[in-house]
């Protein structure tokens, strides 16, 4: 079976269990292949109380007649359904799917086998098919009808008004009432009547598939949700229901729960004879024995009490399907019964990959034809999350196209169906994820995933837009901002609030007309030799600098100018300082393109020789540059004084943040204060490769090697600032993701690495967010707020810390335990890999804290008093007692916030990066033109692609200010087109995550490898050529 990688989601509740004890945590089997012979029909009555009769083999597995079910209603959630019939003791009892049928239903043809919901989900929104509400709706009506689910009137009301309102559509009293006359929905109903009428008139307009996931929405909330009644006694013989749901045992007298039993806490389940067993895990705070025991009828009740409490723990908590447990060579003891199928962690990864058509299915008593998506895109909203849902997550429009022949899920006779018709339903489960799949986005994960290409309204206006409450959970809320009367439903998984990743104007507007012959014909007047394209990426790239150096001397200058809100002394230390670097690598960029002209022949044709060279040009302007160095050193105390300022006034700090939310700054703001350094490190690059290809002799190479050595000693001069500065800068980043700490930016701290890991607590695996600098371990939680931020839940102090690898001792893959001098704490990791990232830097990141008398680690403090300046008292007086007391730290109050920071693409990718993976992606930036092409489209756009900070940003042209677009590329997959994919040009790479694939075709050899480089560095980790010391320390 293919490996399956556990990477839990945002929302995701499933756990994993340790590994003594309840038999789900041995390996499992694999259902044996369908054997041929003699075929039995068995008949299955459906949700919708029809009745179809399938022909399987007789001696098929149970698997094979659930598939061909699932295959014959279109279902690919098929794995919350089972088979239920009496057994020939008249117990009803679960279709094993590996035991062989005849074997279990010995008069078939006397036998009605029910197709019904096995598993209930926690959470209604984690099932992603129309079709799968559709049919638990279903359920849940049975239920109502059979006496099942139990509420009080006005809740059983409610649910009628929902089904009566998927029925027959739109209320019309006459139609109700005859309607409700002919049908029965629960007992009594008929004092209930004029409540049903009553609420059927709210839900005008409310389509069928609205109606289920309202219904659905009541229903969880009821405590017998869900809930199938297994008559018991405890030891003092009162008679009790023992029950088993998605988070434990449950204990009912009559229908009132009187006790649970998590499964966190349950350490072994057992049955002997007529007795049931939960040994429980030793608690010191709990009263209970460490072993329960119940008494039911007889021995076979007991045990298929047992089976269900099996199955249930291994869908819910396990991550894959249970591994074969070998057979004993001499005796065996205890029962041999193992789950089979997938998990829930499974289907949702499985669903969420996509690849499926969209297919009709028909309602019962329903006119309204409903259309389901067999694939959901990572980062599309479900497009069957009803209307109200829809239109609180902002989805796109246009998924309900049709597709024709999409077959009933009603049939008004009975048929025959044959396996050999359906043919097997492969089990998704056995299916390898695909390359680049650095997360298994499932588990409410629907999460995002956020391909996360930040939508971005190119018919917008560029002037600066005041800022609006932006309520996506996805990671596209940088630029665009929602109306203000949008209202999210709390009761929606983050997977139905996702934008999707395709409805920027770029990247699903139509492709521009083809530019296949032009470029051709531009490839061939073009110069091809390797030390032009390296002329023609400084020209680029200069271009790119120059555009975010007018960030701040442009657009940020403009916008501190109409407000009163920046101190004279900061505008002084800020503004002049880049004024002249920006005048001065204007004019550097004009002789660079004077020179590619002349180069190319486009100026003086007859021109030769002299011109095809760069090294001179760099050479006079890097000599230029040199006295404008005081101005570099400045801008590391330029950053500091503007954090300062922020950190001191409310004002100036609302300014920045409103700055922040412009299109126009697409990257943090204080990242453009860092990007003077940054440039001279890309000089130093591209000089290097000059030197590398130039001949010794030549009287460019002479150049270009002394324009290194001048560059090469400014960026010595300048490496200590830059090393500060860069941490600096980040840790003040990683403040305005953070809620719950104050003092996060004191001199000392490094941070080394942040990213997604799975917690083991009483509730199961549950994702955080990770933060590690040189003292402190720091994990939160992301919430649910209109600020997009982080919640710091804990931390951990480094010294005195041990870690040590738990797989075995816990039963979970990945497993790390973390020991620290007052508390402990289980993570998981989504692979193998990012555990050894993990476990290397947070061990040196111990052995940094051992040697060092340095930073307390208790910086979980209150909020420290108000220190705004007194000309903010007026301003801070109309302000709320909790904003007083709030921190004061750059963005960090509550309010619009960038919700495609790298730590939200590291939450929804499940992934992390390092201080060191940063360090390299400061060093590798592109720009330039890009051909793109969909995986589905046969055109080719051209495109202005700029490549920093781990994203593809993408414009129309090098002149427009803001980008169109992002795609951040953690978690994707670099690779080359296959032959099979019919890309018949040269120097095309291929990115993909999941079911999204981008192809790109640069102009030449050299500037493909060049693209293939930068991006490689962002969709794999960094070498660890160092590690942080005291002597690189970023202390400040």
């Amino acid at each position: 079976m293919g490996e399956i990688e556990q990477k839990p989601t945002p929302g995701s509740r499933l756990g994993a269990p340790e590994n003594s004890g309840i038999s789900t945590l041995e390996h499992g089997q694999k259902p044996p292949p369908t054997p041929s012979g003699k075929l039995m029909s068995i008949k299955i009555q459906m949700l919708d109380d029809t009745q179809e009769a399938f022909e399987v083999p007789q001696r098929a597995p149970g698997k094979v007649l659930l598939d061909a079910v699932c295959n014959h209603l279109n279902l690919v959630e098929g794995d919350y359904f089972g088979l239920e019939f009496p057994d020939h003791k008249k117990i009803t009892v679960w279709l094993d799917l590996l035991k062989p049928i005849v074997k279990q239903i010995r008069r078939p043809k006397h036998v009605v086998v029910r197709f019904v919901v096995k598993f209930f989900p926690p959470d209604h929104t984690q099932l992603q098919e129309e079709l799968t509400r559709y049919l638990f709706a279903l359920q849940v009506k049975q239920d109502l009808a059979q006496g099942r689910l139990t509420c009080n009137d006005t809740s059983a009301a409610l649910l009628i008004s929902h089904i009566v309102q998927s029925e027959i559509g739109d209320f019309d009293e006459a139609s109700d009432r005859e309607h409700l006359a002919k049908n029965k929905y629960i007992p009594q109903q008929d004092a209930l009547e004029d409540k049903i009428v009553e609420f059927h008139h709210n839900h005008i307009g409310q389509t069928p598939a609205e109606s289920d996931f309202q219904l659905l929405e009541i229903a969880r909330k009821l405590e017998m949700y869900g809930i199938r009644l297994h008559p018991a006694k405890d030891r003092e013989g009162t008679k009790i229901n023992l029950a088993v749901a998605n988070t434990g045992i449950l204990v009912f007298q009559g229908f009132t729960k009187i006790n649970a039993f998590n499964w966190a806490k349950v350490r072994k389940l057992s049955f002997k004879r007529k007795r049931f067993l939960i040994k429980l895990r030793p608690d010191a705070n709990s009263s209970y024995q460490d072993t329960l025991e119940f008494l039911m009828a007889s021995r076979d009740f007991c045990k298929s009490f047992w089976k269900i409490c099996v199955e249930h723990h291994a869908f819910f908590r396990l991550f894959e399907e249970p591994k074969p447990k070998p057979k004993p060579v001499l005796f065996s003891r205890g029962s041999s019964f193992r789950f089979s199928g997938r998990t829930q962690k499974q289907v949702l990864d499985y669903v969420k990959e996509g690849g499926h058509k969209k297919v009709q299915f028909e309602r019962k008593h329903s006119k309204i034809h409903s259309i389901r998506s067999l694939a959901m895109q990572p980062t599309e909203p479900n497009s069957e999350v009803p209307k109200q849902a829809q239109q609180r997550a902002s989805l796109t429009p246009g998924e309900g196209a049709e597709s024709p022949g999409g077959q009933s899920c009603q049939q008004a006779k009975e048929r025959k169906v044959s396996t050999e018709e359906c043919g097997p339903r492969q089990s998704p489960a056995l299916q390898k994820s695909p390359a680049g799949n650095k997360r298994a986005d499932g588990a409410v994960k629907a999460a995002a995933e956020e391909e996360e290409e930040v939508a971005k309204d190119r018919t917008q206006q560029s002037k600066p837009q005041p800022p609006q409450p932006s309520t996506e959970l996805s990671i596209n809320s940088q630029g665009g901002a929602m109306p203000t009367n949008v209202i999210l439903s709390p009761n929606l998984s983050p997977d139905t609030k996702q934008a999707s990743p395709l409805v920027s104007p770029l990247l699903n507007d139509q492709p521009c007309p083809r530019t296949d012959d032009e470029e051709e014909g531009r490839r061939k007047r073009f110069p091809t030799d390797k030390a032009y394209f390296i002329a023609k990426e400084v020209s680029t790239t200069e271009r790119t600098y120059l555009k975010d150096l007018e960030v701040i001397t442009s657009w940020f200058q403009s916008t501190v100018s109409k407000e009163d809100s920046m101190p004279e002394t900061l505008k002084s230390l800020i503004f002049p300082n880049f004024e002249p670097l920006h005048k001065f690598h204007t004019n550097f960029l004009k002789e660079i393109e004077q020179r590619l002209a002349l180069w190319e022949g486009r100026s003086n044709t007859h021109i030769r020789g002299d011109y095809q060279r760069i090294g001179d040009v760099m050479l006079k302007n890097v000599q230029a540059m040199k006295p404008l160095a005081a101005h570099l050193w400045k801008h590391g105390e330029a950053l500091e004084a503007l954090e300062t300022g922020i950190r001191s006034s409310r004002r100036l700090e609302n300014l920045c943040r409103d700055f922040e939310l412009q299109k126009v700054c697409y990257l943090p703001l204080n990242t453009f204060l860092l990007r003077p350094l940054h440039r001279l490190m890309h000089y130093k690059q591209v000089l290097e490769r000059l030197c590398k290809d130039n001949p010794p002799n030549e009287a460019d190479f002479r150049d270009c090697r002394a324009a290194l050595a001048e560059i090469t000693e400014m960026v010595a001069q300048l490496h200590g600032t830059m090393i500060k500065m860069e941490n600096f800068q980040k840790l003040h980043e990683l403040k305005k993701d953070l809620i719950g700490v104050d003092n996060l930016v004191i001199p000392g701290r490094e941070f080394i690495r942040l990213g997604s890991l799975s917690k083991l607590s009483g509730k199961g695996l549950q994702q955080r967010m990770f933060f590690l600098f040189n003292d402190v371990l720091l994990y939160t939680s992301r919430g649910l707020t209109i600020s997009n931020q982080f919640k710091v839940h804990g931390q951990l102090p480094l010294y005195g810390m041990t870690i040590e690898k738990s797989e075995d001792e816990w039963g979970v893959p990945h497993c790390l335990t973390l020991r620290g001098q007052r508390q402990s704490i289980i993570v998981a990791a989504s692979s193998r890999s990012e555990m050894e990232k993990w476990v290397e830097d947070i061990q040196m990141a111990i052995d940094l804290a051992e040697k060092s008398s340095g930073p307390t680690a208790e910086f979980l403090a209150s909020s420290p008093p108000d220190n705004k300046s007194p000309d903010e008292a007026t301003v801070a007086d109309q302000e709320s007692e909790d904003d007083l007391s709030a921190s004061r730290t750059s963005l960090e109050r509550q309010a619009p916030h960038r919700g495609n920071t790298m730590v939200h693409v590291c939450w929804h990718r499940n992934t992390s990066v390092s201080m060191v993976d940063f360090s390299v992606a400061v060093e590798n930036q592109l720009s330039g033109n890009l051909l793109r092409k969909f995986k589905n489209s046969n055109g080719w756009q051209k495109l202005w692609v700029v490549f920093t900070n781990f994203c593809l940003f993408f414009y129309k042209s090098h002149q427009d200010n803001h980008p169109l677009a992002s795609l951040p590329l953690l978690g994707y997959s670099l690779t080359i087109p296959s032959e099979s994919e019919d890309i018949h040009k040269d120097y095309v790479f291929k990115l993909h995550f999941k079911s999204h694939v981008y192809y790109f075709r640069a102009e030449s050899e050299y500037t493909f490898e060049r693209w293939m480089e930068v991006i490689r560095s962002a969709t794999s980790a960094a070498p660890r050529a160092h590690t942080l010391s005291h002597k690189e320390s970023h202390v400040y």
